[in-house]
């Protein structure tokens, strides 16, 4: 009598301890749904570009792309046979040979202020030192305070939190979603910033798992089957509006830009934020419409289109091009 072969899967991850706090979260998940009495799920660790260059702003080296693309070519070498990514570091728009599988329980899409006393934003002094890696996140803080010294910040989560109790900056601005992940929130002093004035990045406190598209084999076949259960089909709407925007305005990775769907009730509110790329400009916009019935990522898709074409409308491109 033949015994069935033990299904082996392997999920590909960046280095950094979140992301493999991220990816462990999706093993264990995973481990719980696959129908294989015994699957042996392997965390296979890929440092990115992303990962090497710590140094350099991304919009100088390249962008987010920087942080998937080793990641995609394992996964069309089939040496992985998914891929754990944060929604916000995947491009607004993937190449036709790979797919969003699952987009697991979404995680708040806060912003936040750490500093060592606990300070507001407003409260911060003339010259203070604010680090931050997103122009998003400069100009909004701007815009709260304009006497803030706003620097460039590059790191994993520990590196940025460390910069504030060090002395190096007297605030950070950081998503409150990876320092909770890292379980984190307990030991700094912050303020959880107004999601009215700082519109989140497209995808924030999401997780994305990416596959190769047209895959048709036992591994699989069996983790899309697991996948559908782990999808948050809420989730998965929310972020389909909001890179569907990304990808109407053509947003890249130096845009400064933040948009953020939301359900409430039967309702999708989206919301978006952006700014020329000195910040002397700004346009926002918001917008409700019914929810479809059956939560297709398609309707959403379009909702976030027809959000971006209310700003279109008023001359959203010359604002990014000035």
């Amino acid at each position: 009598m033949s015994l069935k072969p033990r299904l082996k899967i392997r999920i590909g991850s960046r280095p950094s301890q979140l992301a493999l706090v991220q990816a462990s979260m999706m093993r264990e998940r995973l481990a719980a749904q696959i129908s294989d009495v015994d699957p042996e799920i392997e965390i296979v660790e890929i440092r990115t570009s992303g990962d090497k260059l710590t140094s350099a702003s991304l919009a100088q080296v390249g962008g987010k792309g920087l942080f998937i693309k080793e990641l995609e070519q394992a996964l069309a070498d089939r040496k992985i046979d998914a891929a754990v990514h944060s929604m916000k570091d995947l491009p607004a728009v993937l190449p036709p040979n790979f797919r969003v599988a699952a987009v697991p329980g979404r995680e708040t899409t806060s912003d936040i202020l750490v500093t060592r006393d606990g300070s507001a934003l407003s409260a911060l002094p003339v010259g203070a030192r604010l680090g931050t890696s997103s122009s998003r996140r400069r100009f909004q803080a701007l815009r709260m305070n304009r006497g803030l010294d706003v620097l460039p910040l590059r790191g994993n989560v520990d590196t940025r939190l460390k910069r504030v109790t060090d002395g190096s900056f007297d605030a950070i601005i950081i998503a409150m979603a990876g320092v909770k992940r890292l379980g984190r929130l307990r030991d700094v002093k912050f303020v959880e910033l107004d999601g009215r004035d700082f519109i989140p990045a497209g995808g924030q406190g999401a997780l994305a798992i990416e596959m190769l598209a047209g895959r048709d084999d036992p591994v699989s076949n069996e983790l899309d089957r697991a996948l559908c259960t782990i999808n948050d089909p809420r989730a998965f709407y929310e972020t389909a509006a909001e890179r569907s925007f990304l990808a109407a305005i053509d947003a890249s990775c130096t845009t400064p830009v933040g948009v953020r769907a939301s359900i409430v009730g039967d309702t999708l509110a989206l919301a978006a934020i952006l700014f020329s790329p000195d910040g002397a400009r700004e346009l926002s916009e918001s917008m409700e419409e019914p929810l479809a019935p059956d939560l297709a990522p398609s309707a959403a898709e379009n909702s976030g289109m027809r959000l971006a074409n209310k700003m279109l409308a008023r001359d959203a491109a010359a604002i990014l091009r000035s």
